[in-house]
Protein backbone atom coordinates (compact mmCIF):
# COMPACT_ATOMS: atom_id res chain seq x y z
CA UNK A 1 0.00 0.00 0.00
CA UNK A 2 3.21 2.66 0.66
CA UNK A 3 3.91 1.96 -2.96
CA UNK A 4 1.01 2.61 -4.24
CA UNK A 5 0.71 5.63 -2.26
CA UNK A 6 3.98 6.63 -3.20
CA UNK A 7 2.64 6.33 -7.20
CA UNK A 8 -0.36 8.17 -6.80
CA UNK A 9 1.59 10.85 -4.89
CA UNK A 10 4.33 11.63 -7.88
CA UNK A 11 1.28 11.13 -9.91
CA UNK A 12 -0.80 13.47 -8.26
CA UNK A 13 2.26 16.09 -8.40
CA UNK A 14 2.74 15.49 -12.14
CA UNK A 15 -1.24 16.62 -12.52
CA UNK A 16 -0.99 19.65 -10.09
CA UNK A 17 2.29 20.76 -12.61
CA UNK A 18 0.55 20.47 -15.90
CA UNK A 19 -2.24 22.29 -14.68
CA UNK A 20 0.15 25.45 -13.68
CA UNK A 21 1.61 24.67 -16.90
CA UNK A 22 -1.63 25.19 -18.90
CA UNK A 23 -3.10 27.98 -17.09
CA UNK A 24 0.28 30.06 -17.60
CA UNK A 25 1.11 29.10 -21.12
CA UNK A 26 -0.82 30.39 -24.39
CA UNK A 27 -1.61 33.07 -26.86
CA UNK A 28 -1.36 35.64 -24.04
CA UNK A 29 1.61 34.02 -21.28
CA UNK A 30 1.23 34.71 -17.70
CA UNK A 31 4.03 34.68 -15.52
CA UNK A 32 3.30 32.88 -12.14
CA UNK A 33 2.58 36.28 -10.10
CA UNK A 34 -0.28 36.90 -13.08
CA UNK A 35 -1.66 33.41 -12.39
CA UNK A 36 -1.38 34.15 -8.45
CA UNK A 37 -3.14 37.78 -8.67
CA UNK A 38 -5.71 36.24 -11.11
CA UNK A 39 -6.86 33.49 -9.19
CA UNK A 40 -7.64 35.80 -5.94
CA UNK A 41 -9.06 38.20 -7.81
CA UNK A 42 -10.45 37.13 -11.37
CA UNK A 43 -12.44 40.28 -11.92
CA UNK A 44 -9.73 42.75 -11.60
CA UNK A 45 -7.49 42.30 -13.90
CA UNK A 46 -7.42 40.85 -18.11
CA UNK A 47 -5.49 37.47 -16.68
CA UNK A 48 -8.52 36.63 -14.47
CA UNK A 49 -10.77 37.07 -17.65
CA UNK A 50 -8.49 34.87 -19.35
CA UNK A 51 -7.62 32.00 -16.30
CA UNK A 52 -11.14 31.36 -14.70
CA UNK A 53 -13.56 31.84 -18.13
CA UNK A 54 -11.03 30.47 -20.77
CA UNK A 55 -7.94 28.02 -19.19
CA UNK A 56 -9.33 26.95 -16.03
CA UNK A 57 -12.74 25.23 -17.34
CA UNK A 58 -10.75 23.60 -20.26
CA UNK A 59 -7.71 22.69 -18.07
CA UNK A 60 -10.53 21.08 -15.57
CA UNK A 61 -12.14 19.06 -18.76
CA UNK A 62 -8.62 18.19 -20.40
CA UNK A 63 -8.16 15.99 -16.78
CA UNK A 64 -11.55 14.54 -16.51
CA UNK A 65 -11.97 13.68 -20.30
CA UNK A 66 -8.37 11.64 -20.15
CA UNK A 67 -8.83 10.47 -16.81
CA UNK A 68 -11.99 9.05 -18.12
CA UNK A 69 -10.48 7.48 -21.14
CA UNK A 70 -7.86 5.80 -19.24
CA UNK A 71 -9.30 4.22 -16.71
CA UNK A 72 -12.09 2.96 -19.58
CA UNK A 73 -9.06 1.91 -21.69
CA UNK A 74 -8.03 0.08 -18.08
CA UNK A 75 -10.90 -1.62 -17.48
CA UNK A 76 -11.53 -3.03 -21.52
CA UNK A 77 -8.11 -4.54 -21.67
CA UNK A 78 -8.25 -6.34 -18.17
CA UNK A 79 -11.82 -7.50 -19.21
CA UNK A 80 -11.60 -8.59 -22.86
CA UNK A 81 -8.09 -9.71 -21.69
CA UNK A 82 -6.61 -8.21 -24.69
CA UNK A 83 -3.68 -5.31 -23.81
CA UNK A 84 -4.71 -3.44 -26.99
CA UNK A 85 -7.95 -2.74 -26.50
CA UNK A 86 -9.09 0.62 -25.79
CA UNK A 87 -12.41 2.25 -24.72
CA UNK A 88 -13.28 2.49 -28.61
CA UNK A 89 -12.72 -1.01 -29.25
CA UNK A 90 -16.77 -1.74 -28.55
CA UNK A 91 -18.17 1.02 -31.34
CA UNK A 92 -18.85 3.37 -28.63
CA UNK A 93 -17.22 6.59 -30.38
CA UNK A 94 -18.30 5.84 -33.38
CA UNK A 95 -22.14 5.81 -32.43
CA UNK A 96 -21.13 9.39 -30.61
CA UNK A 97 -19.96 10.56 -33.80
CA UNK A 98 -22.73 9.55 -36.02
CA UNK A 99 -25.20 11.23 -33.11
CA UNK A 100 -22.23 14.51 -33.17
CA UNK A 101 -21.93 14.75 -36.65
CA UNK A 102 -25.28 14.43 -37.60
CA UNK A 103 -26.25 17.33 -35.82
CA UNK A 104 -23.64 19.23 -37.41
CA UNK A 105 -24.51 18.54 -40.52
CA UNK A 106 -28.08 19.30 -39.77
CA UNK A 107 -26.92 23.00 -39.27
CA UNK A 108 -27.56 22.55 -35.76
CA UNK A 109 -25.10 24.29 -32.37
CA UNK A 110 -22.64 22.63 -30.12
CA UNK A 111 -25.28 21.71 -27.59
CA UNK A 112 -27.41 19.89 -29.77
CA UNK A 113 -24.15 17.97 -30.84
CA UNK A 114 -23.29 17.09 -27.40
CA UNK A 115 -26.74 16.03 -26.88
CA UNK A 116 -26.30 13.76 -30.51
CA UNK A 117 -23.15 12.42 -29.36
CA UNK A 118 -25.06 11.19 -26.26
CA UNK A 119 -27.82 9.78 -27.88
CA UNK A 120 -25.17 7.99 -30.40
CA UNK A 121 -22.91 6.73 -27.88
CA UNK A 122 -26.24 5.39 -25.95
CA UNK A 123 -27.13 3.87 -29.03
CA UNK A 124 -24.51 1.88 -29.64
CA UNK A 125 -24.09 0.22 -26.08
CA UNK A 126 -27.41 -0.54 -26.24
CA UNK A 127 -26.75 -1.58 -29.86
CA UNK A 128 -23.70 -4.17 -28.58
CA UNK A 129 -24.76 -5.68 -25.44
CA UNK A 130 -28.39 -6.52 -26.45
CA UNK A 131 -26.38 -8.43 -29.72
CA UNK A 132 -24.18 -10.11 -26.93
CA UNK A 133 -26.79 -10.53 -24.57
CA UNK A 134 -27.24 -14.13 -25.16
CA UNK A 135 -23.83 -15.18 -24.49
CA UNK A 136 -23.73 -13.05 -21.39
CA UNK A 137 -27.23 -14.99 -20.21
CA UNK A 138 -25.37 -18.11 -20.80
CA UNK A 139 -22.10 -16.90 -18.94
CA UNK A 140 -24.31 -16.61 -16.18
CA UNK A 141 -25.63 -19.83 -16.72
CA UNK A 142 -22.91 -22.02 -17.10
CA UNK A 143 -20.10 -19.38 -14.89
CA UNK A 144 -16.88 -20.51 -16.89
CA UNK A 145 -17.96 -19.49 -20.21
CA UNK A 146 -16.25 -16.23 -20.97
CA UNK A 147 -18.12 -14.12 -23.71
CA UNK A 148 -15.35 -11.32 -24.77
CA UNK A 149 -14.23 -12.42 -27.79
CA UNK A 150 -17.72 -12.23 -29.27
CA UNK A 151 -17.94 -8.67 -27.18
CA UNK A 152 -15.11 -7.91 -28.33
CA UNK A 153 -15.82 -9.02 -31.92
CA UNK A 154 -19.22 -7.42 -32.33
CA UNK A 155 -17.97 -3.84 -31.35
CA UNK A 156 -15.00 -4.22 -33.83
CA UNK A 157 -18.09 -4.68 -36.52
CA UNK A 158 -20.10 -2.02 -35.14
CA UNK A 159 -17.37 0.10 -34.94
CA UNK A 160 -17.03 -0.28 -39.01
CA UNK A 161 -20.60 0.15 -39.69
CA UNK A 162 -20.67 3.53 -37.68
CA UNK A 163 -17.27 4.28 -39.38
CA UNK A 164 -18.72 3.85 -43.07
CA UNK A 165 -21.52 6.50 -41.75
CA UNK A 166 -19.19 9.21 -40.53
CA UNK A 167 -17.03 8.86 -44.12
CA UNK A 168 -20.58 9.32 -45.64
CA UNK A 169 -21.50 12.67 -43.75
CA UNK A 170 -18.17 14.12 -44.30
CA UNK A 171 -18.45 13.35 -48.39
CA UNK A 172 -22.22 15.09 -48.08
CA UNK A 173 -20.90 17.77 -45.61
CA UNK A 174 -20.88 21.54 -47.43
CA UNK A 175 -17.55 23.38 -47.09
CA UNK A 176 -18.44 25.66 -44.06
CA UNK A 177 -19.39 22.75 -41.56
CA UNK A 178 -16.35 19.98 -43.08
CA UNK A 179 -13.00 21.70 -40.80
CA UNK A 180 -15.62 21.69 -37.60
CA UNK A 181 -16.87 18.51 -38.02
CA UNK A 182 -13.10 17.38 -38.82
CA UNK A 183 -11.81 19.16 -35.55
CA UNK A 184 -14.43 17.34 -33.33
CA UNK A 185 -13.26 13.85 -35.07
CA UNK A 186 -10.02 14.58 -33.75
CA UNK A 187 -10.91 15.51 -30.64
CA UNK A 188 -11.56 19.51 -29.91
CA UNK A 189 -11.81 21.26 -26.21
CA UNK A 190 -12.19 24.61 -27.83
CA UNK A 191 -14.90 26.49 -25.65
CA UNK A 192 -15.85 23.55 -23.61
CA UNK A 193 -17.20 24.92 -20.32
CA UNK A 194 -18.90 21.71 -19.08
CA UNK A 195 -16.08 20.10 -16.93
CA UNK A 196 -18.35 19.66 -14.26
CA UNK A 197 -20.18 16.64 -14.92
CA UNK A 198 -17.02 14.63 -16.56
CA UNK A 199 -15.14 15.29 -13.17
CA UNK A 200 -17.63 14.16 -11.18
CA UNK A 201 -18.39 10.34 -13.27
CA UNK A 202 -14.46 10.29 -13.31
CA UNK A 203 -14.89 10.15 -9.56
CA UNK A 204 -18.22 8.34 -8.93
CA UNK A 205 -16.47 5.61 -12.11
CA UNK A 206 -13.47 5.43 -9.86
CA UNK A 207 -15.47 5.05 -6.61
CA UNK A 208 -17.51 2.09 -7.81
CA UNK A 209 -14.20 -0.18 -9.48
CA UNK A 210 -12.28 0.47 -7.13
CA UNK A 211 -13.57 -2.00 -4.69
CA UNK A 212 -13.64 -4.48 -7.44
CA UNK A 213 -9.71 -4.06 -7.91
CA UNK A 214 -9.52 -7.71 -5.60
CA UNK A 215 -11.76 -9.23 -7.84
CA UNK A 216 -10.11 -8.11 -11.26
CA UNK A 217 -6.98 -9.02 -10.09
CA UNK A 218 -8.41 -12.81 -9.15
CA UNK A 219 -10.03 -12.70 -12.88
CA UNK A 220 -6.76 -12.30 -14.64
CA UNK A 221 -5.78 -14.81 -13.02
CA UNK A 222 -8.95 -17.35 -14.78
CA UNK A 223 -12.15 -17.67 -14.46
CA UNK A 224 -12.35 -21.08 -13.26
CA UNK A 225 -9.90 -19.66 -10.14
CA UNK A 226 -12.01 -16.10 -10.03
CA UNK A 227 -15.52 -18.46 -9.54
CA UNK A 228 -13.56 -20.96 -6.73
CA UNK A 229 -12.44 -18.27 -4.12
CA UNK A 230 -16.17 -16.34 -4.44
CA UNK A 231 -16.04 -14.08 -7.28
CA UNK A 232 -18.95 -13.71 -8.83
CA UNK A 233 -17.59 -13.15 -12.59
CA UNK A 234 -20.80 -12.29 -14.76
CA UNK A 235 -22.41 -9.74 -12.51
CA UNK A 236 -18.99 -8.19 -12.46
CA UNK A 237 -17.85 -8.34 -16.07
CA UNK A 238 -21.33 -6.22 -16.83
CA UNK A 239 -20.90 -3.68 -13.86
CA UNK A 240 -17.36 -2.86 -15.42
CA UNK A 241 -18.87 -2.80 -18.89
CA UNK A 242 -21.04 -0.27 -18.12
CA UNK A 243 -18.12 1.56 -16.38
CA UNK A 244 -16.05 2.11 -19.06
CA UNK A 245 -19.02 2.61 -21.44
CA UNK A 246 -20.48 5.25 -19.23
CA UNK A 247 -16.91 6.61 -18.93
CA UNK A 248 -16.28 6.46 -23.07
CA UNK A 249 -19.89 8.22 -23.53
CA UNK A 250 -18.88 11.35 -21.46
CA UNK A 251 -15.49 11.38 -22.46
CA UNK A 252 -16.41 11.76 -26.44
CA UNK A 253 -19.77 13.98 -26.02
CA UNK A 254 -17.44 16.43 -23.40
CA UNK A 255 -14.31 16.70 -26.02
CA UNK A 256 -15.00 14.83 -29.46
CA UNK A 257 -13.40 11.81 -30.37
CA UNK A 258 -9.92 11.72 -28.61
CA UNK A 259 -7.74 8.23 -29.42
CA UNK A 260 -4.60 6.68 -27.72
CA UNK A 261 -5.04 7.77 -24.24
CA UNK A 262 -7.18 4.67 -23.29
CA UNK A 263 -4.57 2.71 -25.12
CA UNK A 264 -1.47 4.10 -23.93
CA UNK A 265 -1.72 5.19 -20.53
CA UNK A 266 -3.09 2.14 -19.06
CA UNK A 267 -0.57 -0.31 -21.07
CA UNK A 268 2.54 1.90 -20.32
CA UNK A 269 1.49 1.73 -16.86
CA UNK A 270 1.16 -1.58 -17.06
CA UNK A 271 4.61 -2.46 -18.19
CA UNK A 272 6.18 -0.06 -15.68
CA UNK A 273 4.30 -0.74 -12.43
CA UNK A 274 2.97 -3.91 -12.59
CA UNK A 275 -0.77 -5.75 -13.40
CA UNK A 276 -2.20 -4.75 -9.95
CA UNK A 277 -5.45 -3.45 -10.56
CA UNK A 278 -5.59 -1.57 -7.15
CA UNK A 279 -2.74 0.90 -7.72
CA UNK A 280 -3.79 0.51 -11.44
CA UNK A 281 -6.94 2.31 -11.29
CA UNK A 282 -6.02 5.19 -9.55
CA UNK A 283 -2.49 5.29 -11.42
CA UNK A 284 -4.42 5.24 -15.21
CA UNK A 285 -6.71 8.00 -14.01
CA UNK A 286 -4.44 10.42 -12.78
CA UNK A 287 -1.87 9.95 -15.77
CA UNK A 288 -4.40 9.85 -18.29
CA UNK A 289 -5.79 13.06 -17.45
CA UNK A 290 -2.38 14.57 -16.68
CA UNK A 291 -1.24 13.37 -20.19
CA UNK A 292 -4.24 14.87 -22.55
CA UNK A 293 -3.93 18.56 -20.20
CA UNK A 294 -0.26 18.86 -21.16
CA UNK A 295 -1.69 17.45 -25.17
CA UNK A 296 -3.97 20.16 -24.92
CA UNK A 297 -1.67 22.84 -23.45
CA UNK A 298 0.82 21.77 -26.11
CA UNK A 299 -2.57 21.98 -29.09
CA UNK A 300 -3.41 25.54 -28.18
CA UNK A 301 0.37 26.53 -27.52
CA UNK A 302 2.74 25.55 -30.14
CA UNK A 303 0.98 27.39 -33.15
CA UNK A 304 -1.14 30.12 -31.40
CA UNK A 305 -3.17 31.94 -32.09
CA UNK A 306 -3.74 28.86 -34.18
CA UNK A 307 -5.08 25.90 -32.40
CA UNK A 308 -4.17 22.27 -33.57
CA UNK A 309 -6.21 19.08 -32.57
CA UNK A 310 -5.58 17.42 -29.50
CA UNK A 311 -6.11 14.49 -30.66
CA UNK A 312 -3.59 14.93 -33.48
CA UNK A 313 -0.85 15.56 -30.26
CA UNK A 314 -1.92 12.95 -28.30
CA UNK A 315 -1.76 10.39 -31.41
CA UNK A 316 1.98 11.86 -32.22
CA UNK A 317 2.67 11.82 -28.82
CA UNK A 318 1.30 8.39 -28.08
CA UNK A 319 2.87 6.15 -31.28
CA UNK A 320 6.66 6.62 -30.30
CA UNK A 321 6.31 5.92 -26.73
CA UNK A 322 4.18 3.18 -26.66
CA UNK A 323 6.13 1.38 -29.31
CA UNK A 324 9.66 2.20 -26.74
CA UNK A 325 7.54 0.58 -23.80
CA UNK A 326 7.17 -2.58 -26.01
CA UNK A 327 10.51 -2.34 -26.73
CA UNK A 328 11.98 -1.86 -23.58
CA UNK A 329 9.62 -4.24 -21.96
CA UNK A 330 8.88 -6.97 -24.56
CA UNK A 331 8.25 -9.83 -22.47
CA UNK A 332 5.96 -8.37 -19.95
CA UNK A 333 2.27 -7.59 -20.52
Amino acid sequence: MRRALLIWFALAVAAATAFVLALVTGSVALSPLDLAQALIQPADNIAGEIVTRLRLPRALAAFAVGGLLALAGALMQILLRNPLADPYVLGFSGGAAVGALGAMLAGFGMLAANLGAAGGALLAIVLVFTLARRDFARQQMFGALDASPRLLLIGVIMAAGWGAIITLMLTLAPDARLRGMLFWLMGDLNGVQSWAPALLVLLAALAVAYPAARDLNLLLRGEVLAHTLGVRVAPLRRKIYLIASVATALAVTTAGAIGFIGLVVPHALRLVLGNDQRTLLPASALAGGTLLLLADTAARSLMAPQQLPVGMITALVGVPAFMVLLLRNPGRR
